[in-house]
């Protein structure tokens, strides 16, 4: 199974539903919140994100609650 990374914040409704979906898919990922950890702020912006949550895999980068795209992370 892929790698997967969540960035995330407090409060965010989005990001809570992605780590919901991600956890009832049985699919591991390692989570960076930018409130605890504000050095990830800079490194998502360089890669053109200005919104979350951000879910990054060995093969691909998105941002929002994407149900489409989660699901092919839990296969």
């Amino acid at each position: 199974m892929a790698k997967v990374t969540v960035y995330s914040r407090n409060n965010c409704m989005q990001c809570k539903m992605t780590k919901r979906f991600l956890t009832e898919h049985h699919v591991d990922f390692i989570e960076h919140n930018i409130n605890e950890s504000p050095q990830y702020v800079d490194y998502l912006k360089d890669r053109g994100f200005q919104s979350l949550p951000v879910i990054e895999t060995e093969s691909a980068q998105f941002s929002g609650f994407r149900p489409d795209k989660l699901k092919q992370l839990a296969i």
